[in-house]
Parts: C-alpha cells; sequence; structure tokens
C-alpha cells in the first residue's frame, strides 16, 4: 500500500506542561509538581516532511492526575492527597514551512498558545497518637490563557529514514498568580531542544518514530524557585490498515536529571519522573484539495515519582492551507 506523499508531524508544536495545573502540595518536584514539557507532546510522523507554506495544527487536551503521600512520627500520621479534575485546554498553533532547504533540511517555524481551564483540590489530615484528627481543603479554580512556545524545526529525508531537529522556548505571558494553586503559566524561561527520527516505509504502511530532548529552566522570579533541568522522550509506534486509516501505540518518558533549587529545598533528592503509554488511531481525509490529518490517542502513567499521575487523551488536527 502507499500513504500520502506527505504526512503531518502531529504534535511538533511545543505544547508545554504549564498547561496542566500547578499545586502546593509536598513532594513535588518541579515548582508546584509543573515541568516546562507535557510529555506525550510529539507524535506519529514526528520527523516527516510536510509541504511548504502554511498550515495550522489544533490539539485538545483532557487529563486526569493525583497523588498522595503519608508521613509518620511520634506525634501521628499527617496524610496529603491531591485531586485534578479534568483540565481541558486547547492548543493552537500556525505553521511556515520553507520551500528552501537549510543545509539540506526542511525548515518550518511555529508559534503555539493555548487556552484552558485548571482545576486543583488538596486535602491533608493529622491523626495524633490519641486517634483525634484534622483535615484542612482547599478547591482552586483557574481559566484564561497560558505562555507561548516558538518553535524551529529541521528534518532530512533519507527514503524510509527520517531525521529531526528541533529549539523551542516557553515565554512566560500566561495567566499566573503565585497565591493561586492552579496556574495556566509557569512564571519563568525554558528552553528545550533535541533531535528525532522517524521510520517510514510506505509500501508496508509501517510508522516508527521516537524524540528526544533536554530542557533548561530559568528561575521564577517571584518565588526564587528554579525547576530541575530534565530529559524526555515521546515514542509512537502504528501500522496503516488502508491508505487513509492507521491504528498503533504512543508512549513516553520523563526524567528530571538534577534537583530543584529553592528556599527550604536543601540538597535532598527532590526529582520527578513518569512514564505512559497507550493507544492510538489516526486517519487521512480529503477537504477540497487538500489532505487534513486528525490523530487521536490516549496515555495511561506508571512509574511516577516526586509528580501526580493519572491519564490523559488527546484529539488533534492537522490543516494545511
Amino acid at each position: 500500500m502507499n500513504t500520502p506523499d506527505r504526512i503531518p508531524a502531529l504534535g511538533v508544536a511545543a505544547w508545554a506542561a504549564a498547561a496542566c495545573f500547578a499545586l502546593s502540595m509536598p513532594a513535588r518536584a518541579d515548582e508546584n509538581g509543573v515541568s516546562f514539557w507535557l510529555p506525550g507532546q510529539i507524535g506519529t510522523f514526528a520527523a516527516v516532511q510536510n509541504d511548504p507554506g502554511w498550515s495550522w495544527s489544533f490539539s485538545a487536551y483532557h487529563g486526569k492526575a493525583s497523588s498522595e503521600s503519608v508521613k509518620r512520627n511520634k506525634k501521628g500520621t499527617v496524610s496529603a492527597s491531591l485531586q485534578s479534575t479534568p483540565n481541558d485546554l486547547l492548543f493552537v498553533s500556525p505553521t511556515y514551512t520553507f520551500a528552501t532547504p537549510v543545509a539540506g533540511a526542511q525548515l518550518a517555524v511555529s508559534m503555539t498558545g493555548y487556552y484552558g481551564r485548571a482545576e486543583a483540590y488538596t486535602r491533608q489530615s493529622t491523626t495524633t497518637v490519641r486517634g483525634r484528627t484534622r483535615s484542612q481543603s482547599s478547591d482552586d479554580v483557574h481559566d484564561g490563557f497560558g505562555d507561548l512556545y516558538p518553535m524551529a524545526t529541521m528534518k532530512w529525508n533519507r527514503g524510509n529514514h527520517n531525521y529531526l531537529a528541533y529549539a523551542t522556548m516557553g515565554v512566560p505571558v500566561g495567566s499566573y498568580d503565585p497565591n493561586r494553586n492552579a496556574n495556566l503559566g509557569l512564571n519563568h524561561w525554558s528552553y528545550d531542544g533535541g533531535g528525532g527520527y522517524t521510520y517510514l516505509n510506505e509500501k508496508s504502511g509501517t510508522e516508527f518514530s521516537a524524540v528526544l530532548g533536554l530542557t533548561f529552566n530559568q528561575k521564577n522570579p517571584d518565588t526564587e524557585y528554579k525547576n530541575g533541568n530534565d530529559a524526555h522522550l515521546d515514542v509512537s509506534l502504528s501500522q496503516f490498515l488502508n491508505e487513509n486509516f492507521h491504528i498503533g501505540l504512543v508512549g513516553y518518558a520523563y526524567h528530571q536529571l538534577d534537583n530543584d533549587s529553592g528556599p527550604g529545598l536543601g540538597k535532598k533528592d527532590y526529582k520527578a519522573r513518569v512514564a505512559g503509554l497507550g493507544p492510538q488511531a489516526g486517519y487521512f481525509f480529503k477537504v477540497g484539495k487538500n489532505k487534513w490529518y486528525a490523530n487521536l490517542k490516549a496515555y495511561d502513567e506508571f512509574d511516577a515519582k516526586n509528580r501526580t499521575w493519572g491519564w490523559n487523551a488527546w484529539l488533534s488536527l492537522f490543516v494545511p492551507i
């Protein structure tokens, strides 16, 4: 079978984890449990070239996460729990792909922004050795715009083999308040770069993509807190069942490389990690003279440490102009 000549690298826009939610609970690496990189944002056909010109990517994100911690001492037990109701976010990314090659590669630039809702519910209870319990809780909901994420990509094609280099950054212009538990901005600059590979065999309809990147964070000027740098891996494996429809698996791994720094943290081991795995399906369909592409994928998270974990789903649409 033959897949379409040009396949969108859906998800290559820099969608940041600031879009998730910020939570003021203990044992959360990355300030308030929020990292710049949103795992799973780069997906199928990541390194495959697009047609030159303008295109748009739209992605709806829906996620739910929670965590619990229990500490015991001579005076009793302290239990803390955090729950986030499903956070609904819409990412919009206009992209321009240049026709003239640069260093033998196809150059593209994009700018991503988003609007959404973040909600955080926290509860903490203290039980004394005599069995008396005292509890307190808080609930915070916030709607607004998030940060902006400019990005540049370069893609090389060698038959079935495709290669990607990218650079992106987080511009802290999103809605943020240091006194709020749920935020839609990080309030600090972040820089991220990496590379990727896509194997695409158009005769057999087999696709495999993997993108590895590194994030470097600056300090939050309002809190003097600095997230540790991290590494992240996004992968995709899919098979076309006919010319336009494919199914497969997606996964990611996020691992903080060094400790956070900030008031009261000291030098203790304070790093976050999480992994996710789930199904995906994609479909090409013609609108006018152009082929649009829709992708639905979901992740179930595991192996989480110093981070909330749960599940999330993405519904994305690529629109060439």
